[in-house]
């Protein structure tokens, strides 16, 4: 089977054209004789969670369909870019190069400069996903300072009181846990505290 390019346009909202992004596009696979083309066109915010003909290429993407995706350029593929460096990588490890027509990026094996360029990318995008974990961090110990429980709240006393009053009666774990609609396991942690 041939793999096919895959261009990608987006525009934010309706009353936008992706007319300029595909005249670049067709120029672009022109110039470099890529005939087999497949066409994913999104009208939605670069910042939404789904965008149907994004998670479509990407689908093919996974299935080896695709020898490269094709943009304009990097914002259009990624809407943030923790985003855009899991898709980066999700395409590098399947094989399939990244090509940004206004942006010189080109990632297929014969393009060094592409790939440098790309190595960058990722490494902000790593910088970013480190700054954002430290930052978590940072905010929990602020939390904890403060005396702020994390974690699963205790379970509630008098549910411990209750499950004792029934064992006392002579209730097996199961029977105490179906009264008290809870699990059986449960009783049993209920009942050792």
């Amino acid at each position: 089977m041939t793999k096919r390019t895959a261009l990608y346009l987006r525009v934010s909202t309706a009353d936008q054209s992706t007319e300029a992004q595909r005249q670049e596009l067709d120029a672009a696979c022109a110039a470099r004789h890529w005939t087999d083309v497949e066409v994913h066109e999104d009208v939605i915010t670069g910042a939404s969670t789904s965008r149907p003909q994004f998670d479509r290429m990407m689908q093919h993407v996974r299935c080896g369909r695709l020898a490269r995706v094709v943009v304009v350029k990097l914002d259009r593929l990624g809407r943030s870019l923790p985003h855009l460096a899991l898709t980066i990588d999700e395409l590098q490890r399947a094989g399939v190069a990244l090509v940004c027509t206004s942006q010189g990026i080109d990632t297929s094996s014969d393009n060094p400069a592409g790939r440098f360029q790309l190595a960058v990318l990722a490494a902000v995008a790593e910088f970013e996903r480190g700054l954002i974990s430290e930052r978590t961090r940072e905010g929990l110990r602020a939390v904890r300072a403060r005396g702020v429980r994390l974690g699963r709240p205790p379970v509630a006393s008098e549910l411990a009181t209750r499950a004792h009053a029934l064992k006392a009666q002579g209730c097996s774990n199961r029977a105490v846990g179906r009264l008290l609609g809870i699990s059986h396991p449960t009783v049993a942690q209920l009942l050792s505290a």
